[in-house]
């Protein structure tokens, strides 16, 4: 690599998350950026430190340990930039996802044109949409303003009006806000976001500075009636964000004076990657990345430049499970559940971990549980993040999109006890049709990759590049209707390089695993029956190339959806035996 492209400097990121807070450190290695190590310390935002400094700080001195390099000074100041020494490091970056989720009231014109992109643009954030307002809103404005009140929104977000068009509406709506912020006491007012009609936008500022806690202008998320554009919105939107995390956090102030870019939301750093990566593997079927956290879920799928980000902060694995079951029902949840136990015992382990989010599962009883709580999120949130999507890129109902790869990132799933645990929540979970690949963010890089994007553009790239991913399995997932489970429904045949094969009839409800040592090539063929779509279209047949791992390559012939059976007992034991199948 050139010296002129790779500099040499030593970079520290900061991800602020809701139960931990990481400390990573990045550093050039024989010419190409390298991530080097990770720290972490439990977050401090709860009493009694109640100051997310202490746990950066607690995180940058694991870090320390783990490197065996001095970042801080003697009185535990960070020293930037690197010192001849050895001491210190040359820039900081920071993204953070704790903080209480921010209350949201929308207002746009139409409901199903500006109000729509609005509410497409509150799902990417974590954010909780309290209230809404349109031109149908059958409300007198003294109601209105009373549900402002209750709501105590702490953003309004405001779309509506194509540029150039009428402003008669808006500016009703404009006056309904800056009332309700008026009558409000000053420290309760919320910030606002304008991302309709370019030309209210001097009216906008002048009329409400005084009135919202910040004012921020985005570009208009309809220009014109059939374009939705929200990009430049959704940056604008996460600045906001960060403001509001400031006033709930003042140490963060601190914190933004030394990182050389701005701080923003980790789900939206998430996207901002997952976009790029699309972009970088090109596999013309886009990428898939879901962050299992503790306060919430976030999925984002990336087609090229088409970025879909959702964040579901009801989905977390942590302080939302107490409100889960107004989600989904106990029954559901228990049909995943491989241990024969009393549905109650899920409901108290939901409680228990929604009270004490950083509760780590001691026995084997508390596992199933909880990886049977992430197998049903994953569900939940697919499935919502898929009736989003545009039509385009739902070729089957129900089903999610054919992504390549498929990122998984969070606690619940990367500190899973075996590979095969990992690989069996995701494909319960996700239920990814054709062919795709699956790849753990073991560290949790992403979000802080997206980050440091923001001020070094080449590091993402070569960190990626040295295996900061790391390969789970290839997955062949059939799909085919009105099938009974033992009907053969595909035969493979894997070609070795060295010239051994090997080849298996696969049956309707089988997982079966080809082995392939890791890092091995092979040619797969594949010859669907009664018209099984492989991901090649019904009944076409095909040869892909595939890589092996410690799991060789994976054959999941359990149907989209997966139906299991409705006897428990009988249930229990498939839940089992295909656990055992992948070494779980």
């Amino acid at each position: 690599m050139p010296v002129s492209l790779v500099e040499g400097n030593s970079l520290l990121a900061v991800d602020i998350g809701s139960v931990t807070t990481r400390a990573a450190y990045f550093d050039v290695v024989e010419g190409q950026y390298r991530f080097i190590g990770m720290g972490q310390s439990p977050t401090t935002l709860i009493a009694p430190a109640s100051n997310i400094a202490f746990g950066v700080q607690a995180a940058i001195e694991s870090l320390q340990f783990v490197i065996g390099k001095t970042l801080v000074d003697e009185n535990n100041h960070l020293t930037m930039p690197s010192q001849p020494d050895g001491v210190g490091v040359d820039s900081l970056c920071a993204t953070i996802s704790v903080g209480d989720v921010l209350r949201t009231v929308l207002v746009g014109l139409l409901p199903d044109v500006s109000l729509k992109s609005i509410e497409k643009l509150a799902l990417g954030a974590d954010i909780q949409v309290v209230d809404s307002f349109n031109t149908n809103d059958v409300r007198d404005i003294n109601e209105q303003l009373d549900a402002i009140f209750k709501s105590s929104p702490d953003l309004v977000l405001i779309a509506g009006g194509t540029d150039g068009g009428a402003t008669h509406s808006i500016q009703k709506f404009l006056e309904l806000v800056g009332l309700a912020s008026y009558l409000l006491p000053e420290t309760r007012r919320p910030a606002l976001l304008f991302a309709g009609n370019k030309n209210m936008q001097k009216q906008v500022l002048t009329s409400m500075k005084n009135l919202a806690s910040s004012v921020a202008i985005a570009p208009n998320v309809r220009p014109v009636a059939d374009v939705e554009d929200l990009g430049p919105a959704q940056r604008k939107l996460a600045e906001q964000m960060i403001k509001l995390r400031q006033r709930q956090m003042p140490e963060l102030e601190d914190l933004r004076t030394l990182c050389a870019s701005p701080i923003l939301p980790a789900a939206y750093n998430q996207g901002r990657m997952v976009r790029f990566l699309s972009r970088y593997f090109d596999t013309g079927r886009g990428v898939l990345s879901v962050d299992v956290g503790a306060a919430s879920l976030s999925l984002a799928m990336a087609f090229g430049d088409d970025l879909y980000l959702n964040v579901f902060n009801q989905y977390g694995v942590g302080e939302p499970l107490a409100r889960l079951l107004t989600h989904t029902s106990l029954d559901e949840l228990a049909r995943w559940f491989p241990l024969n136990l009393p549905v109650e015992w899920l409901r108290d382990y939901i409680h228990q971990k929604a009270l004490y989010p950083a509760f780590i599962p001691a026995t084997t009883e508390e596992l199933a549980v909880e990886q049977t709580i992430v197998r049903h999120l994953l569900q939940l949130a697919s499935r919502d993040a898929v009736a989003t999507l545009p039509a385009k890129y739902r070729p089957r109902t129900g089903l999610l999109p054919a992504t390549q790869p498929i990122l998984a990132s969070g606690a619940s799933l990367t500190e899973a006890a075996t590979l095969g645990q990992k690989l069996l929540m995701l494909l319960d979970g996700l239920q990814p049709a054709g062919i795709t690949t699956l790849a753990m963010d073991q560290n949790n890089l992403l979000a802080m990759l997206g980050a440091i994007a923001e001020q070094n553009s080449l590091l993402p790239v070569q960190v990626i590049n040295s295996g900061a991913l790391v390969y789970l399995a290839t997955v062949i997932a059939p799909v085919v209707s009105n099938v009974n489970y033992g009907t053969p429904i595909m035969r493979a045949k894997l070609i070795r390089n060295d010239g051994s094969e090997s080849e298996t009839e696969v049956k309707m409800g089988a997982l079966q695993i080809l082995p392939l040592d890791s890092g091995q090539t092979a040619r797969l063929q594949l010859r669907p029956l009664l018209r099984a779509d492989v991901g090649l279209g019904p009944g076409r047949a095909g040869e892909v190339d595939v890589i092996g791992s410690s799991l060789g390559i994976v054959i999941d012939a359990r149907g989209r959806p997966i139906r299991l059976p409705g006897e428990p007992e009988r249930r229990r034991e498939l839940l089992n035996l295909w656990q055992n199948r992948v070494g779980g």
